[in-house]
């Protein structure tokens, strides 16, 4: 078929699965052929003593979205797909995220233009539904979805987003007939709300106090709700941005109960704990998400929920607020925990801090770094066989490490909008030197070469875990109660 648009020669090409050494060839964005002494491509790279990796896929992120505090985050689509591209991510799936007064066609109209206008890589759509409606659940939750969004996140937390336990199973039963994936941000508001209140009332204003307010136990009694709803209806369903072993162990327990329950866990709960938090002055705020690090057992938690499989999906849950008055400090100095944008960023990092600490290190192998940080994702979230993996027919999305290069981060280095890093200062070992995004090189000399709208909307399938389920198929085992609640 004559030459290659592209071809990266002799490379330590890793998969999910195999560690070989090949070259690639790309034609017209796609890969079309691995081998060895392929034909020559108008353009080769020599990736000799380089890994070669799937562009990594961050499956949770907010981008150019309005928090349910009336907050705008600092990244729009062109900043945080810049920043994303230069930490070896070739896709984003951030957040059309409804507010309770809010149409679903609108909000996801408004969202997708912005993308267009903006992203440098490819990205899709979740959508946060924070007004379950007759019309939202029977109209334009389905229209979403047969769209290619295919899958939502609801809340169990938070005043303006929450949803009630009847919502929840209204949302589930909508998921089923559709085949939509269910995300779920599982805290139990009301202890979250009455610790706050005591703390508050006893003068405890601090960032730190943000840590006590969400305590593991609200996290983990939340995570077993949502868990119990979806083993009622026989749903899977996805627990979001899991933070220590209270939780870990409620899924763990879960799933060898046959529950179909998946979960992710992000950076901030490998790399940070409550003591981040407790800084001088008002520093500690930005180290406040939700839920919070925990500490050096549950660091250890989640390494271990990694390796056995219980958290699937490795994703940075980027929720950029500046460090002012726009984020982190709405009322300066005065600011108390209960009024600093909740949020960390980490979508350019994510990657560089796993393949460092994680892979460089010997805690992970370079096939577990490639599942939790793409092929999982495609697998969860209807990508598969396009996105995540090195492989004939697949999109061109490939990262080239230098598994020798060591770097100090700083927050100059980084390509986001929001002024400062979590970790700052840290050495990592490692760093993705070029990235390529459907057979674009987008990345390379530490130089941007993509242009504004450049990126692709990605129409997903269904998830490939509600096909096949992990465990004992819960919507088998619920067959009856299905059929008499008109699920069937």
């Amino acid at each position: 078929m004559g030459e290659f648009d592209l071809v990266v020669r002799k490379g330590r090409v890793a998969t999910a699965a195999e560690v070989f050494e090949a070259d690639i060839g790309i034609r017209d964005g796609v890969i079309a052929a691995i081998g060895s002494s392929i034909a020559p491509g108008k353009r080769e790279i020599d990736a000799a003593g380089r890994w070669v990796l799937p562009g990594g896929i961050d499956s949770h992120c907010h981008v150019e979205q309005l928090s349910g505090m009336g907050l705008m985050c600092a990244d729009d689509f062109y900043s945080a797909t810049v920043s994303a591209a230069f930490g070896g991510t070739t896709t984003i799936i951030p957040f059309a995220a409804q507010h309770r007064a809010m149409k679903i066609p609108e909000v996801v109209a408004d969202y997708a233009r912005l993308a267009r206008e903006k992203a440098v890589i490819d990205y899709g759509f979740h959508l946060i539904l924070a007004n379950p409606d007759d019309t939202a659940l029977q109209t334009d939750l389905p229209a979403a979805i047969r769209e290619g969004i295919t899958s939502l996140k609801v809340y169990m937390t938070y005043d303006k987003l929450r949803l009630d336990d009847h919502q929840l199973l209204d949302v589930l039963a909508v998921a089923a007939r559709e085949q939509a994936l269910v995300m779920v941000h599982a805290e139990n508001h009301d202890m979250i709300r009455w610790l706050a209140h005591r703390l508050l009332e006893q003068g405890h204003t601090a960032p730190k106090y943000h840590a006590v307010a969400h305590d593991p136990i609200a996290e983990s009694e939340a995570t077993n709700r949502a868990i119990a709803l979806s083993r009622l209806l026989g749903v899977p369903l996805l627990i979001v941005h899991v933070s220590g072993q209270e939780a870990i162990h409620t899924i763990r327990n879960a799933k060898t109960r046959g529950a179909a329950v998946y979960a992710e866990t992000c950076p901030q709960y490998l790399f940070l704990t409550a003591e981040d938090l407790d800084r001088n002055g008002m520093d500690g705020a930005m180290f406040c998400c939700s839920p919070p690090p925990r500490d050096k057992e549950s660091q250890e938690a989640v390494w271990a929920g990694m390796k056995d499989g219980t958290l699937l999906t490795y994703s940075s849950d980027h929720a950029p607020y500046r460090f002012d008055k726009t984020g982190k400090l709405p009322k300066g100095d005065a600011t108390t925990f209960k009024e600093m944008a909740n949020g960390v960023p980490g979508l350019e990092l994510r990657l560089p801090l796993l393949f460092s600490e994680g892979f460089m290190a010997g805690r992970i192998t370079i096939q577990e770094f490639v599942a939790l940080t793409a092929t999982n994702h495609a697998a969860m979230y209807g990508l598969s066989g396009r996105k995540g993996t090195i492989a004939v027919g697949a999109d061109a999305d490939i990262g080239i490490w230098n598994p020798d290069r060591e770097i100090t981060v700083t927050t100059g280095m980084l390509h986001d909008n929001v002024g400062y890093t979590p970790y700052e200062g840290r050495k990592l070992k490692g760093w993705p030197e070029i990235v390529i995004s459907r057979g674009r090189v987008v990345v390379e000399n530490n130089t941007l070469n993509a242009e504004r709208g450049s990126g692709k909307f990605l129409k997903r399938k269904p998830s490939d875990m509600l096909a096949n389920p992990t465990g004992i198929s819960a919507a088998v085992a619920r067959q009856m109660l299905r059929s008499l609640v008109g699920m069937q």
